[in-house]
């Protein structure tokens, strides 16, 4: 017994206890309290690297403490992720004031982002009682998480949190009442859903769901990947082998994974057999190869025997002695069919079965696309193949729980709400917030950065650290993309490095080649790749010249960010590491690989059974969505669709790249970028609606459920929607009283000359007056030079009723509700206008003036006109104090940043964009921040979805 083992076995006993006096509890498991003195753990604890197994363990331990809701008695009610929650944890611990200070400094505060959920009523079953009595499947899950590098403490405790909240509005699988709740749960791209659905699917199993089906994509590749990691993770050894005698060869050479799997010793091990355990023998219908095959195990393999006769399958004596069935099909219609007639065969009564299914990427294949409207009785009968089985399924299985997972939800929350067998989320939608070390839209795009252009670097500037713009002519690319092998090739070198400092493994090594969609054109690609791949020079010194250039100005740069790894100093030290990064792309003669339906060169591509997989990979549908394109560091992207989810899910660059961040690499065309920047722009926008309606209203009613989640969605292209149908929607939003308004999406187009003089002579006066009050705010230290003035709010309402919008109703809703304020919740505005140093801080407008304006960036004919968060500390306060009827008002004169300006402006030149922050007071009194209203009462409040 080591003290490691004394603490490490504390920390397992207060899984079920909450916390307890820790040495103590390590003194009673070594029997020796002389063995875990403190002093010794503190030396131990300072000198351990983050991924020390004592050091995990007690982070993760701390931040489920710090992250408990208030219900517990030990909690005494502080609120979580608090200093003083973690002074209660902390005093219960009973460390002595040094082991206090050193956690503090090596574990902080967890501060987890709260899944954003948006739901209709619900009945809580799912207690912490319930979740600790029966986790057999989760506790070995959750270990196996805390022993893989890249998932640390604070991750795993966000996971448990959201996978919470999804399995407490499933229906409780053993009450009498069948019930079947649909939901969607939106992730971001390559963001962690399929760790959610995972441990969704362990915590489901443990509160007795005996059937459980999951709809992996539409490939095999991506149904091969989903089985190989819900076996490695869930299923596990055990049910794997099912008794398998280690010494019976035969049997194993028949078996998943054994004597093929570089990862098998790392597959789950529950120890016992999970009944003798208490948990459920898990069989799968699925294996790794193998889809779901008509009989192919035998019927029996579907049944579900009881060992009450007398007493339902879903009484708790036959349900927790029950074993469970565990499917992984690919969304194909005969695949489907088949387990549809099998189900229909089994002895057992399908309406007693406590079934989940989950539905990956459910915005594919899933949604009805037959019928556009409301369907008939008649119309419903022609569904489209998967939907119908989908419906089936449903129908066959009373208490079955849907649960769809998509980074792109608008296909789905466009479904017709009133088809009651179609698979519209209409009891819950929640949005899972990126874990730790996800890069995403802000890691490629400099969303609202308070910079200027002309001093962004690649230390301070994503786009300038990771995105590389390639030439529009086809025929001027050759450059770019040698530039792209060149990365590839030193990017595999500096983690080469990284290895031989002990800086973690890095098994696979991707660079994606994607500019087409058709498999014809994949051949000519690899070709192309191929010609220059042998023209470059890599097995000899010819191309050191080449890579030393881009090395100095462009892979050491972004090493030396903040969020960079080690790298050596010099293209020289480099230079050992380039000749193995070469014969690992080279291994089997062929550095490029095409990865379509057809089979090219013989060989497929399989992350989980090869060693090392170091390729170029050109490819179109079956490298994007859903699929994770492993160790992925340069992309080379040049493909266009006019489908905003179309476009996001063949963002692969998208994901978690641990020890390599600094190395990605986006190459694709000016035009391509300002589209993905848009698309993110429409699901940041998504997810900022959301998150204002979550909290329930003082009624303690939903503020929205999500049958009027269609119209929050935003299109920032003027020309790619969200998805693939046009929406018509039948409910319309009539007030929106969120208390900040930046409808920086709604205004005019800058080539809408007409629309721009009118909004700017709208507001005209408030320039003129507040040109009369200059002025300097202190900003954190900070001197801010201002303009200001005041306004009532009538005035406020009579200028902006006079605005132009991109679209008529842009900023209706708002407007309704400032128009209908009265005096005591909205009395007035304090107006300020930010003022800048240099040439644009003298300008006028049609003579008002002298005053700033600020320069944005246009895409596809839109200012990117938002307010900058430091001068939003400028009127907040004002708005924000107890009881206050004053709101604050941002206002700033904009052009593009490429404009000319010479000291006057025309009324048709400038964008007049404003954020405005409600006051205090004008809370709505019902506590709902949004009202709705119908544009056709003869049809119920819904989404209309129109092709």
């Amino acid at each position: 017994m080591t003290l490691v083992d004394a603490y490490l076995g504390a920390l397992k006993m207060m899984e079920s206890t909450g916390p307890r006096p820790l040495r103590q509890a390590a003194a009673f498991i070594a029997a020796s309290p002389a063995l875990v003195e403190e002093v010794e753990l503190r030396a131990h604890l300072a000198a351990a690297d983050p991924n020390d197994e004592l050091r995990r363990a007690l982070s993760l331990r701390l931040a489920i403490f710090d992250h408990h809701a208030e219900d517990a008695a030990w909690t005494e009610d502080t609120p979580p992720n608090t200093r003083a929650r973690r002074e209660v944890v902390l005093r219960i611990l009973e460390v002595e004031e040094a082991t206090a200070v050193l956690l503090g400094d090596l574990i902080p505060i967890a501060n987890l982002d709260e899944p954003i959920v948006i739901a209709d009523k619900w009945t809580p079953w799912y207690t912490e009682d319930i979740k600790r009595s029966r986790e057999f499947y989760w506790q070995h899950y959750s270990e196996s998480l805390q022993a893989a590098p890249h998932l640390g403490p604070k991750a795993i405790t966000a996971l448990d949190k959201a996978t919470d909240r999804v399995v407490e509005r499933l229906a409780n699988p053993t009450a009498a009442e069948a019930y079947q709740a649909k939901g969607l749960v939106v992730g971001y791209v390559q963001s962690g859903k399929t760790a959610n659905f995972t441990g969704v699917i362990a915590k489901a199993i443990d509160a007795g769901y005996r059937l459980i089906i999951v709809l992996s994509g539409t490939t095999d590749l991506l149904r091969t990947q989903t089985q190989r990691r819900l076996d490695m993770e869930l299923v596990g050894q055990e049910n794997i082998l099912r008794g398998i005698k280690p010494d019976d060869e035969a049997a194993l050479d028949a078996t998943d994974y054994v004597g093929e799997d570089p990862d098998w010793d790392r597959f789950v091990r529950h120890g016992v057999r999970p009944s003798d355990g208490g948990g459920s023998d898990l069989y799968r219908l699925t294996k790794k190869s193998f889809d779901y095959k008509s009989l192919e195990l035998g019927i029996s393999a579907l049944d579900f025997p009881k060992r009450e006769r007398h007493l339902p399958f879903f009484h708790p004596a036959n349900l927790f002695a029950g074993n469970t069935r565990l499917a992984v099909v690919k969304k194909n219609s005969g695949v489907l069919k088949k387990l549809v007639a099998d189900l229909n065969k089994i002895t057992t009564r399908l309406e007693e079965v406590p079934t989940l299914i989950i539905d990956d990427e459910s915005d594919q294949a899933s949604v009805n696309t037959s019928k556009p409207k409301p369907l008939s009785a008649e119309a419903k009968k022609r569904r489209s193949a998967i939907n119908r089985h989908i419906a089936e399924l449903l129908r066959m299985l009373p208490r079955a729980q849907y649960v769809g997972y998509t980074a792109t939800p608008f296909a789905n929350v466009f479904i017709d709400p009133n088809d009651t067998e179609d698979i519209f989320p209409k009891n819950f939608l929640i949005a899972l917030p990126p874990g730790p070390g996800y890069m995403g839209a802000r890691d490629f795009h400099d969303l609202n950065l308070d910079i200027p252009l002309d001093e962004r670097t690649e230390e301070n500037s994503a786009e300038k650290a990771h995105v590389r713009i390639v030439n529009e002519d086809e025929k001027e690319q050759d450059s770019d993309l040698q530039d792209a092998l060149d990365t590839f090739i030193l990017t595999g070198a500096v983690k080469l490095y990284r290895e031989s400092l002990g800086r973690g493994t890095f098994r696979h090594h991707t660079m994606l080649y994607h500019v087409a969609m058709q498999k014809d054109a994949h051949r000519e690609q690899r070709t192309k790749v191929k010609e220059m791949w042998d023209r470059s020079g890599y097995r000899s010194a010819s191309c050191f010249e080449r890579l030393r250039n881009l090395y100095d100005k462009d892979i050491l740069p972004v090493t030396r960010r903040p969020d960079g790894g080690e790298a050596p100093s010099t293209f020289d030290e480099l230079v050992p590491f380039i000749g193995d990064t070469v014969n690992r792309i080279e291994k089997t003669g062929h550095p490029v690989l095409v990865v379509n339906s057809d089979k090219i060169e013989g060989e497929e591509l399989d992350f989980a059974t090869d060693p090392h997989v170091w390729r170029v990979l050109v490819g179109g549908n079956k490298l994007a969505r859903g699929f994770t394109v492993e160790g992925l560091t340069v992309s080379y992207y040049l493909r266009q669709s006019r489908q905003a989810d179309t476009m996001m899910q063949m963002g692969r660059w998208f994901g978690y790249r641990a020890g390599y961040r600094d190395l990605v690499r986006l190459y694709t065309t000016q035009a391509l970028y300002d589209d993905f920047e848009d698309i993110c722009q429409d699901e940041e926008f998504f997810r900022d609606e959301l998150r204002q309606y979550a909290p329930l209203g003082a009624d303690g009613e939903p503020q929205i459920t999500p049958s009027q989640i269609p119209p929050l969605v935003a299109q920032h292209h003027p020309k790619i929607r969200p998805t693939a149908a046009n929406k018509m929607y039948n409910a319309r939003v009539e007030q929106r009283r969120t208390p900040m308004k930046e409808p920086s999406s709604g205004y005019p187009l800058i080539s809408d000359g007409a629309s721009l003089h009118d909004n700017t002579q709208a507001f005209l006066p408030v320039l003129s007056s507040a040109v009369d009050h200059p002025g300097v705010i202190d900003l954190d230290g900070r001197p801010v030079n201002v303009l200001s003035t005041q306004l009532t709010n009538e005035g406020l309402v009579s200028i902006l009723s006079r605005l132009h919008w991109a679209k008529k109703d842009s900023f209706r809703p708002d407007l309704n509700f400032l128009r209908e304020a009265k005096p005591d919740m909205i009395a007035d505005w304090h107006v300020v206008l930010p003022q800048l140093k240099g040439q644009d801080a003298q300008v006028t407008i049609d003579g008002v003036g002298p005053l700033s304006v600020h320069r944005r960036r246009v895409i596809n004919g839109k200012l990117q006109a938002k307010s900058q968060p430091d001068d939003r500390s400028l009127v907040q306060p004002i708005a924000n104090r107890a009881g206050s009827t004053r709101g604050g008002m941002l206002l700033y004169p904009m052009v593009p940043k490429d404009a000319t300006v010479q000291g006057e402006l025309s009324t048709s030149e400038v964008v007049m964009a404003f954020t405005l922050f409600l006051p205090q007071a004008s809370g709505a009194t019902d506590g709902k921040l949004i009202t709705w209203t119908t544009k056709d009462s003869s049809l119920p409040d819904y989404a209309l979805v129109s092709v």
